[in-house]
């Protein structure tokens, strides 16, 4: 009935997130997440986190290896190379001999210039004793290939430089994109290309030739050889009128100098900073967890008894047929309603058929019994006007059972 209204038992609440929720059945539900609702969430970042793995793992795993590209390697075509420079070099006569070892450099012999471009595997020490003009990149090796130099401590941008000094190798050439490492001019010395700390370019006699040591070697690279005075400047260095060995790092370091990580264990090789690199790691994973994780609020508990008036529902439900159409559905709503509700009225049990139901209906109230199973077991109304039809017999079925 319209007037009648329907409270909610007070010991029943409303959780705002988490705990449990009714249920249809009148059981509960978790809303916590769960194992499924959590691989729903998260699929995505997995997936995309697995393809950021694969595609990391094929360029370390497929990629080029250190001897395909090497920084001023003579036989290197890579922009990182120098085969532009020994081509050039070997044009204007001038012999070219690649090394990668300091035996192989010393079996060469003769009045010769050493270009040590990159040193990592290589035994400087056995260097030191050769004859001969020296060009030298950076500062690693100086104590040994050039004692007198000295680096300063901050580095410089490399750019497009002036030479502004009488050094005819850098004269002739003029600006030159070079920089990385800046050195003081010894005595006797002289300084080229300079910076604000000092000259990139050192220059002076070693006593059997003349050292020259670059704070840089990229103007000697395929990438920049014809930017600047950039080739002028490596030809003159390098174009002494003598043989050029030119000493490059080995792919590996040589078998002695692995024969002390014998029975020395995996951890024992890391670098120092491995350890805290997983601990960072380990950090930065705990503050997303609890940045990204879901947090369950307190239980929200409603003012009760809560009046609902049955009226509401009916309208509500009624609307929801209206706007599907649902003519079929809601006849037998109305039918089923009634059948339960006369049932018990005419003395008959839950199990009765229809023709029970027929006949008591119209033996009680005097109507027509083909009527009554009309409206009662007959075909769904096809128009709203039937259905209203049908509304209005079954209540007046229902009243007339309800007044005997």
């Amino acid at each position: 009935m319209a007037g009648e209204g329907v409270r909610v038992r007070p010991e029943e609440s409303v959780p705002a997130s988490g705990g449990l929720a009714p249920a249809a059945g009148g059981g509960s539900v978790p809303t916590s997440p769960t194992v499924r609702s959590v691989w729903r969430g998260g699929r995505l970042i997995a997936l995309l986190g697995l393809i950021v793995v694969a595609v990391a793992t094929a360029v370390v795993l497929l990629g080029p290896d250190r001897g395909a590209q090497r920084f001023l390697d003579p036989d290197d075509t890579s922009l990182q190379g120098s085969k532009a420079l020994a081509e050039l070099l070997r044009a204007r006569g001038v012999t070219v001999d690649r090394v990668d070892s300091a035996e192989a450099a010393r079996a060469l012999g003769g009045d010769r210039l050493l270009f040590a471009g990159d040193t990592t595997y290589v035994d400087t020490s056995a260097l030191a004793s050769l004859p001969g003009d020296r060009l030298i990149v950076g500062f690693y090796d100086l104590p040994t290939l050039a004692p007198n130099v000295d680096p300063v401590p901050e580095a410089v941008r490399e750019r497009s430089r002036d030479p502004e000094c009488a050094l005819p190798a850098a004269t002739a050439a003029g600006s030159a994109y070079i920089g990385g490492v800046a050195f003081e001019v010894p005595d006797g010395g002289t300084g080229c290309y300079p910076s604000h700390e000092g000259s990139t370019l050192v220059s002076f006699p070693n006593g059997s030739g003349t050292t020259t040591v670059v704070g840089s070697a990229s103007f000697m690279t395929n990438l920049r050889l014809a930017e600047d005075g950039n080739a002028a400047l490596a030809l003159n260095l390098l174009d002494t009128g003598k043989p050029v060995t030119w000493l490059v790092s080995p792919d590996t370091p040589p078998a002695g100098d692995l024969a002390g990580t014998e029975g020395r264990s995996m951890y024992d090789l890391m670098p120092a900073g491995v350890g805290w690199s997983l601990v960072m790691a380990c950090v930065a994973v705990a503050l997303v967890a609890f940045w990204r994780g879901r947090r369950l609020g307190p239980v929200v508990v409603e003012r009760l008894p809560v009046v609902v008036r049955a009226a509401e529902t009916v309208e509500g439900r009624g609307r929801l047929y209206r706007a599907r159409k649902a003519r079929a559905r809601a006849a037998d709503a109305l039918r089923a309603g009634a059948i339960d509700r006369l049932t018990p009225r005419l003395g008959l049990g839950q199990g009765a058929d229809s023709r029970e139901v027929v006949a008591a209906i119209a033996v009680r109230t005097g109507e027509d019994a083909q009527r009554v199973g009309a409206a009662l077991y007959g075909p769904s109304p096809e128009t709203d006007d039937e259905l209203v039809a049908l509304a209005g017999y079954v209540d007046h079925i229902e009243r007339k059972v309800s007044e005997l």
